[in-house]
């Protein structure tokens, strides 16, 4: 799912208990999120309550075992550190390096599906401190410790009232070549398709959504 914004909260509609999405496979989580969001007051509240995991290694292996659905954002908080309020045009989309969830899906044989959410952006007002140390620091504890601000401009509260606009493109089919065994020539063709159909994706749309104007940065 992309774009990650300052808070991936569009990954809530895949909640079934919601009703957002007709038809919708996620039964066990709406979503994985870093698992530092869990030691936050509130905000793990808020994330517990729709049924969000961790997208921690461990987790994610165990429900591409069990053949389970579930949603997540590849960007993470890199892609937060790409975004720039001065430049609303482009939507940074942090994906280049982003290739072990290809190499999970490619052991199991787990169909892979781009998803883009429109509107996300410009829920939240934001600044994000720069540099290399931020960088490391949200690397090291899994998001970018940032300031924003919702409605009525209160800090850390409740998005500004957004029509969020869901885009599921058609899923991709991977290969099973089980644990120990995938190629990396696989890894890199499957990667490639997963980001051209997302970028496909958001152009066939973005006319309708009223983003005629702007354009997918994939970084």
């Amino acid at each position: 799912m992309e774009p990650h914004d300052v808070i991936p909260y569009g990954m809530f509609a895949f909640n079934p208990k919601l009703e957002r999405i007709p038809r919708c496979t996620v039964l066990d989580n709406a979503g994985l999120v870093a698992n530092a969001i869990f030691s936050l007051p509130f905000i793990r509240q808020v994330y517990s309550a729709v049924c969000c995991g961790s997208v921690d290694k461990r987790t994610f292996v165990e429900k591409l075992r069990k053949g389970e659905t579930f949603v997540f954002c590849p960007g993470g908080a890199e892609e937060v550190m790409c975004m720039d309020p001065a430049n609303p045009h482009e939507i940074p989309i942090y994906i280049k390096k982003r290739k072990g969830f290809v190499n999970l899906a490619l052991r199991f044989g787990s169909p892979i599906v781009p998803v883009f959410i429109f509107n996300l952006d410009g829920s939240y007002g934001y600044w994000i401190p720069k540099g290399t140390i931020m960088k490391r620091l949200a690397n090291a504890i899994g998001f970018v410790p940032l300031f924003f601000w919702g409605r009525f401009g209160i800090p850390f509260g409740i998005p500004n009232p957004q029509k969020l606009v869901v885009v599921v493109g058609s899923p991709i089919l991977l290969p099973k070549e089980g644990e120990g065994n995938v190629n990396k020539e696989s890894v890199e063709y499957y990667h490639k398709l997963f980001c051209d159909e997302l970028i496909a994706l958001f152009d066939r749309h973005k006319d309708d959504m009223g983003y005629g104007d702007r354009r997918l940065v994939v970084v």
